[in-house]
Formats: C-alpha cells, sequence, structure tokens
C-alpha cells in the first residue's frame, strides 16, 4: 500500500514537472500566451517621444501622446546612485541570476504564499518586471491569469539572452511610469527635480526608485511622509549592498525631500509656437481640394489655401514629411512615437531674445491699448450683453471656443450652452503680474478679458539660408495659442509696397530710383487713396515717404492682375483671387509674418528668395540619420533689381518712416519697411540686416481696433528693434555691426550717378 502511495506521488509529481516543462516549451514557441518573436526581442516596442532641438544643442521640446511623454536616456546618462538604488530595491541579485532569481521566487512562495507574510518582498527580477512592462497584457480571464507569470519569466530569459545587464536597466528605466505623464527617467526627472537623470543626487534618486514599488502610493507630490520613509528604506538598503556608508545613509535620511514639481505638457519647453507649428507641419497631409471648401470666397474659381498647401507640398520635403516618408515596415513616420530627434534652426538665444522682446513690447504698450480701447470698445469691459457689433463679435468669438463645441458635440441646446457662458467658473487667466492669476468669472467675461490685450508676432530668418532663428507666435502660448507668425494672416499695409516697386523695375529695365512717378489720381480711376492728390516725385522719394499716390499709379502701371501674379510666381505670396483690385497696392490684403520675412530676404539676397528652413535633419531613436534638408532658394528678381530695392529700402530707415530702427541698433547698414492699416488696425515694420531679416507685427485680437494700435513706425517698429538691440548685443552671435550688403562696387543703381554721388537730398531736390 505504501509503495502504491509513493508511485502514486511520483507520478503525480513528474506529471506535474511535465506538464510544467510542457507548458514552457509552448510558452516559449508561442502556441500558449503570447510571445515575442527574436526580432521583437531585440528590438523591444518602445514607443517613445520625439525629441526637438535647438540650432545651439538645446534640447527645446518633445512631441508624445497625452500618456507617453517617453524620452530615451542612455546608460552612461544615469546618476550611479539610480543604478545602485534600483538593484538594491528590487533586485539584489540582480548580476548573479540569468532573468528568474529561484532564491527570491522561492522565498516568495513561502513567506508570502505560504506564510501570508506581505511585508516580504516579491520574487520578480528587474528583468521580469521589464518583460512585463514591454509585453505582458492585462490578463482578462483565470487561464490568462494562470499564464501571465510563466509568460513573464520566459520573456524575462530571453531579454537576458539579447540584452546586458546595462541594457537592461537602462530600458527599465526609460519604461516605467513614475505619474503625471512622467515615463521614464528622463522626464521623471524633470517633472519632480527639475534636472537630468545624470545630475540627480543621492537623496533625489532614492526618492525615484523608492517610487517604483508603488508610485501612487509613494508619490513624493502628494505623500511627501510617506516618500520620505520610503526612500530611507532604499537607502538602508543601500548600505546593506555596499553602494553607500552607513555615514552616507545618516546624512541623507535627514534630508527633506525637496522636489520642484511640474507637470510635463506639451505647451512646456522652449519655443512653443515654433513647435505647435513644426508639428501640424510635419505632420500635414497631402492636401486635398475637397478639404478646402471653407476657405471657398467670393465665388473666385480658384482656392488660394488649396494651392498654397500644394505648392508647399511639392517644394518643400519638410511639409507633411511624416506622410511622405515610411519605416522599414512601409509605415509612415509618427512624430509622437517614433523617437525622432528633430534638430531644428532654431537659435534659444535668440528665441529667448525674441519672447523677451515681445514680453516687454507688449506689457510696456498694455496701458494705452487698454485706454483707447476703453473709450471705443466700451462692450469689452461692461458686464450684462451688450448690443449691436459688441453682441455679434462676442457670439461669434464664443462659437470658435473649445468649450463651444464640446457642449455642441454632447447635445447642448442654444439655450444651454447660453446659460453655461454665463454661469461663474474658478479659472486661471493670464496676468502681466506672475503670469497667471485664480478668478472667478464666467467664460463670456473670459472672452472680454482676452480681447483686452495687446497681440503680436515676431519671426527673424537668415536671408542666405532661410534658417529661422527666432519664432514668437504670441504673448504667451498657455493663454494665447492663436499663432500670429504662421497661422495668423492680417492685412500689412504699406509693407507691401516694396513688393510693388519690384514688379515695376521687372518689368522696366530702365527705371532707377530717380525715375519720375506721377503721385496723382489715375485717369479713368474713381478709387482714390489717401495721399494720391497731385504731383510727382521720384521712385526713391515715393517709397521713403510711402506715398500713396505713387503706389496707385504703379500697379495700374504694372495692372492689379500682374501685380497679384507677381506675388504668387515671385514670393511664393497666396492671397485670394478678389483682392485683384486698385487697394492690393496698399496692402488691402491679408500674409502671414512667415511668408513675409521670406519674401524680404530677397531684397537681403541679391534678388534670390529664401524659403524658411525649419529643419536641418531628423535622426531616428538610434541616432541614424534619416532625413537632411538644404536651403530652398529661388530668383525672384534679377540681382540687378534687387540693388535698385536695396536703395530704397535702406533710404526709408536712414530718412524715412523707418528712420526710428537707428534709435535702437547704431552703425548697422540696413533696410525696411513701416506698414500700418486702416484707421490704424494693425502696424508692421519688415526690417533686415545683411545677416537676418526681421519682421514684427502688433494688432489686436479682433482685426477691427480702429484707432487703437497706432502706425507701424511707433507700434510694431520699437518691438523690432528691442529684439535687434539683444541680437547685437551679444557677441557670441555671429552677426555684426560692420557687414555690409553684398552689391558689386561697379554697380550703378542710378544708371548715370552712382550711389556715391548722390545724396537723398539731392533726389528730393
Amino acid at each position: 500500500m505504501r509503495k502504491k502511495f509513493v508511485r502514486i506521488l511520483w507520478t503525480v509529481l513528474l506529471s506535474l514537472i511535465g506538464v510544467f516543462t510542457l507548458g514552457i516549451v509552448c510558452i516559449w514557441t508561442g502556441v500558449i500566451g503570447y510571445m515575442p518573436d527574436m526580432e521583437d526581442l531585440e528590438n523591444p516596442v518602445n514607443r517613445q517621444a520625439s525629441q526637438v532641438y535647438s540650432a545651439d544643442g538645446v534640447m527645446i521640446g518633445t512631441f508624445n501622446y497625452g500618456d507617453n511623454n517617453r524620452v530615451n536616456v542612455a546608460y552612461d546618462d544615469l546618476s550611479p546612485y539610480l543604478v545602485q538604488a534600483l538593484i538594491s530595491t528590487e533586485d539584489e541579485r540582480f548580476y548573479e541570476h540569468s532573468g528568474i532569481d529561484f532564491i527570491a521566487l522561492s522565498r516568495a512562495i513561502l513567506k508570502r504564499g505560504i506564510m501570508g507574510n506581505k511585508g516580504e518582498g516579491g520574487g520578480s527580477t528587474i528583468t521580469q518586471q521589464l518583460a512585463k512592462q514591454l509585453y505582458s497584457e492585462r490578463a482578462h480571464s483565470t487561464f490568462g491569469r494562470l499564464i501571465q507569470k510563466p509568460v513573464e519569466w520566459v520573456i524575462a530569459v530571453k531579454l537576458e539572452r539579447n540584452f546586458t545587464k546595462k541594457e537592461i536597466i537602462t530600458m527599465y528605466l526609460n519604461q516605467f511610469d513614475f505619474l503625471y505623464n512622467a515615463v521614464g527617467i528622463k522626464s521623471a526627472a524633470k517633472t519632480y527635480f527639475n534636472k537630468e537623470p545624470r545630475n540627480l543626487s543621492l537623496n533625489e534618486a532614492a526618492t525615484l526608485i523608492g517610487m517604483c514599488q508603488n508610485p501612487s502610493y509613494y508619490n513624493p507630490n502628494r505623500f511627501p511622509e510617506r516618500a520620505r520613509e520610503r526612500r530611507n528604506l532604499v537607502l538602508q538598503r543601500m548600505v546593506k549592498n555596499g553602494y553607500i556608508t552607513q555615514s552616507d545613509y545618516e546624512a541623507c535620511a535627514g534630508e527633506t525631500i525637496n522636489i520642484r514639481f511640474h507637470r510635463q505638457t506639451h505647451k512646456d519647453g522652449e519655443a512653443p509656437y515654433f513647435r505647435e507649428f513644426l508639428r501640424q507641419y510635419m505632420m500635414a497631409k497631402k492636401p486635398d481640394r475637397e478639404d478646402y471648401a471653407a476657405y471657398e470666397e467670393r465665388g473666385t474659381t480658384e482656392n488660394w489655401a488649396y494651392s498654397r498647401d500644394s505648392t508647399l507640398w511639392e517644394q518643400d520635403p519638410l511639409y507633411g514629411w511624416c506622410n511622405k516618408n515610411f519605416k522599414r515596415n512601409g509605415e509612415p513616420y509618427n512624430i509622437y512615437t517614433d523617437g525622432l530627434r528633430i534638430y531644428t534652426t532654431i537659435d534659444s538665444r535668440m528665441q529667448k531674445m525674441g519672447e523677451d522682446a515681445l514680453y516687454e513690447h507688449l506689457k510696456a504698450n498694455q496701458p494705452g491699448f487698454e485706454a483707447r480701447l476703453k473709450v471705443r470698445y466700451p462692450w469689452v469691459y461692461q458686464t450684462g450683453v451688450p448690443t449691436g457689433k459688441g453682441a455679434a463679435n462676442l457670439q461669434r468669438t464664443m462659437r470658435s471656443t473649445k468649450r463651444y463645441h464640446v457642449l455642441k458635440e454632447q447635445g447642448a441646446s442654444d439655450e444651454e450652452i447660453e446659460r453655461s457662458f454665463n454661469t461663474p467658473v474658478e479659472m486661471k487667466v493670464f496676468s502681466y503680474n506672475g503670469g497667471s492669476k485664480e478668478v472667478v468669472m464666467t467664460p463670456m467675461d473670459s472672452i472680454r478679458y482676452y480681447k483686452r490685450f495687446l497681440r503680436a508676432g515676431l519671426m527673424s530668418i537668415e536671408p542666405n539660408t532661410g534658417a529661422v532663428r527666432a519664432y514668437v507666435g504670441g504673448l504667451d502660448f498657455n493663454f494665447f495659442q492663436y499663432d500670429m507668425c504662421s497661422v495668423g494672416r492680417r492685412q500689412v499695409g504699406s509693407t507691401i509696397k516694396p513688393y510693388l516697386y519690384s514688379c515695376y523695375f521687372d518689368r522696366n529695365e530702365a527705371a532707377t530710383p530717380k525715375t519720375v512717378m506721377s503721385a496723382g489720381p489715375v485717369k479713368g480711376c474713381r478709387w482714390v487713396p489717401k495721399g494720391g492728390r497731385g504731383g510727382a516725385m521720384t521712385l526713391l522719394q515715393g517709397l521713403t515717404r510711402s506715398n500713396n499716390g505713387v503706389s496707385h499709379n504703379l500697379i495700374h502701371a504694372v495692372s492689379p492682375r500682374g501685380f497679384w501674379n507677381f506675388l504668387r510666381q515671385r514670393y511664393n505670396i497666396f492671397i485670394p483671387e478678389h483682392h485683384v483690385s486698385d487697394p492690393l497696392c496698399l496692402g488691402a490684403c491679408e500674409i502671414s509674418i512667415s511668408d513675409m520675412v521670406s519674401a524680404y530676404s530677397t531684397f537681403a539676397n541679391s534678388g534670390t528668395r529664401s524659403m524658411p528652413m525649419y529643419v536641418t535633419r531628423i535622426e531616428d531613436s538610434e541616432g541614424n540619420v534619416i532625413a537632411e534638408f538644404t536651403p530652398i532658394m529661388k530668383e525672384a528678381i534679377a540681382p540687378s533689381k534687387a540693388y535698385k530695392m536695396l536703395v530704397l529700402l535702406k533710404s526709408v530707415v536712414n530718412s524715412g518712416t523707418g528712420r526710428g530702427a537707428h534709435q535702437y541698433v547704431h552703425g548697422v547698414e540696413m533696410g525696411g519697411k513701416t506698414g500700418t492699416t486702416n484707421d490704424n488696425n494693425d502696424a508692421w515694420f519688415m526690417g533686415f540686416t545683411p545677416g537676418l531679416v526681421c519682421g514684427a507685427w502688433v494688432g489686436g485680437e479682433d482685426r477691427d481696433v480702429r484707432g487703437c494700435i497706432g502706425q507701424g513706425a511707433h507700434t510694431a517698429l520699437p518691438l523690432w528693434g528691442r529684439f535687434m538691440k539683444k541680437v547685437f548685443s551679444d557677441p557670441k552671435l555671429p552677426y555684426r555691426k560692420m557687414n555690409k550688403f553684398e552689391v558689386p562696387k561697379d554697380f550703378d543703381p542710378y544708371g548715370e550717378e552712382t550711389e556715391d554721388d548722390m545724396s537723398i537730398e539731392d533726389v528730393y531736390e
């Protein structure tokens, strides 16, 4: 009987071993459960954020989905304390096992499973935890839960076969979710301590590793005392394993955890307007004519926006790059998950200068803007429901908000939406005092509140390459997310005149800066611009004084249609066809700052227009260069015509409407043009030196803020001047005051006399 019982026991034991072995074989081969193939193990699926770098090597931000702000970091960039703390706490025999620690597993089964001692650690190794992070899906059945652990064991063994211990440590730390969208140690170090992983102290490293057991429970932001106790336990285990001394422990254990918590979002980082523009630019899809129906205007046969985007798709490799290029598996690149390294042309120093200049300028001019706004638009400041134009303005703005669209999608009625917008709620709004403030107001009053702020945009490129060095789309991306560099388009006023003059030079070979043009009314034309009622003057005088009558005569000399085509074909400026009329000569059309700076590069670059160049190269997650970009340039006008235009535009800043530029930058050769639209709604200044073209616009949220902005020379030019003064004050930047425009020494812009022989006073006489 006893022998029979022993045989039964052996049979059961061998059967269990056989079943277990068969199960492991089935798991190993993928018959049971999910088992990645060898290629997947060698290249684990690693959904990570793409990183954006400035031209001077600063990481200015990332692109990622909301819950996956992972940026991988190399082993050599980890603080040694991180590695030591992780091994001491999670896997003491990490360097001794091959994926499964049978001693720890046996202890866990005995003490936790049989004896019920929950205080004992588990048996999972770091490699097993990594396997779970990378591959294990949540089990949805009893069978699934039973085989989940063996699956992790097998994957852990395979990981150990294919990766070094350093690589496993690195992958684990790059994969772990530390809460608050801080996936991976790089994001965690930034979120909790505003540091790079390599710079974490013993205290900080132990705190983050302490979170690995249960990040929610040991969250130092919410439960500092729990986190401190857990940190001290990590330190004790580091002492036990010989990584730190008892004195190190005692010195650190008494310290508080001084976190510098800041939750990372896509709004964080430098140049947020630029990064958001770049994200949309690279992810753009091939233009489809049907998607542009909403842009149809006044019955025109051609859609200007579709034409513009189609041209970009064909001419600029960066536009829609993610949908033009494909990975080895045939899928298009995904800017959010493929871990791309995008090296831009932005200079982080100049970007900061641009942002500071814009902030300082708007803050200084805000009181005057508000004072004029109170007089002309009192409904912005009054409570209650305005009537007439004010009511229409508020309703139009309300319908463009995210709140309105969410309520509509939820099926709310117009009455419910109106009630929601007039119910006070707690919110954070922009303030020049501290950047923001907590208030209680209705969403409708918040719309009124934001209409009170003066807006601006600034962009600077190098004319000989198109490299974008500074891109400031607004005041504060957290509160004013509408990009006034590339998305926003405003009437440009007199800054369009240099294009018109260059068009005239292009059509008339004999024309020179001293060619005389009528400044009076055009025969047979009922429309007469202000300042266009008589007399005659040279082209040099006409642009220097920004005379509207001369411009009116010029557009009739080349025809409005001819000028409209010239803008498109030579300067890549696309505007709706209904603007083909006389007022086009005064800038009665809307153009973006980015298009303006690109077009003005023509005058600083011997007639060659440079498209804005945003990126120099793109690397994959392994550092392989997968795309390189070079300047895209096209001759807009002949060099001789560009030199003539240079004479005119230098005169504008030396003796004309733009002469205030010299108050900010002394001893620099420059050209430029001011621009002001009807009733002072928009103010512009386009200025350039031999090394930089910079465009500045200042206006209100609404296009119609009559009399509230001021002239370009007094409102936009000072913004340009603040920025350029900062640039030329930094000796580390490559721009020098002594640089000159490249003009052949024997070139005679006047045809008879040289520029040196004729002053502007001679021409005026």
